[in-house]
């Protein structure tokens, strides 16, 4: 019965809950439902004006809680690390991570060195490096809690998709080796692997959308 419980659905009411890439597509939508249930919401992208989007989106839900926006990119440490400095200022802790800051990619064919660092740098080093800092802030947290969105792609490994398929794939094999080292302490680690979604990622049109 004890493990059973711990699977139960649990109320995110006055959770604090980073999300990376959280100002378009699944990051935005997580935003504004776990914040229509009250959840505390810090969000970050490159962009600052969806930031200011999701967050009227917020401002106008029935439920009060909260959301702030950082303008940061998700490759740089620099970044990184002004974003946990908000995480400290305004949240003085953290429950829930949300690693889901992603860019596209199509096959090694295309581009150059620099283009698949970067992408490799947002979409794999940028949720390690993520994932470091919120451990840090859950040690003794019992319940926190790690999301990784990975892709589909990871598993259906696609032709013309090679560079975006490696990091998903790094993805996919990160998460499950984190939770086999941080569930002792507490803390868990989830990997959601979506198909296409209504997002501004994807080029398909929206009616092949799910």
């Amino acid at each position: 019965m004890e493990s059973l419980i711990e699977y139960l659905p649990r109320s995110v009411k006055g959770k604090r809950i980073l999300i990376t890439g959280g100002t378009t597509g699944i990051g935005r939508a997580a935003a504004i439902l776990l914040a229509a249930q009250g959840a505390r919401i810090i969000i970050f992208g490159r962009n600052q004006e969806p930031i200011e989007q999701t967050i009227a989106a917020i401002s106008a839900l029935e439920t009060k809680t909260e959301c702030v926006g950082i303008s940061a990119d998700v490759a740089e440490q620099k970044d990184i690390d002004r974003v946990f400095q908000l995480v400290d200022s305004h949240f003085a802790g953290l429950d829930i991570l949300i690693n889901n800051a992603a860019l596209p990619f199509e096959s090694i064919i295309d581009g150059n060195y620099q283009d698949w660092q970067y992408v490799i740098n947002t979409n794999l080093l940028g949720y390690m490096a993520c994932a470091h800092e919120a451990i840090k802030r859950m040690k003794g947290n019992l319940g926190s809690h790690i999301v990784n969105i990975g892709s589909i792609s990871a598993d259906e490994r696609g032709k013309n998709s090679s560079v975006y398929v490696a990091s998903k794939a790094g993805i996919q094999g990160f998460n499950e080796s984190l939770r086999k080292e941080v569930n002792e302490l507490g803390i868990k680690v989830s990997l959601i692997e979506p198909g296409l979604v209504g997002s501004d990622m994807v080029k398909e049109d929206s009616m092949d959308q799910t």
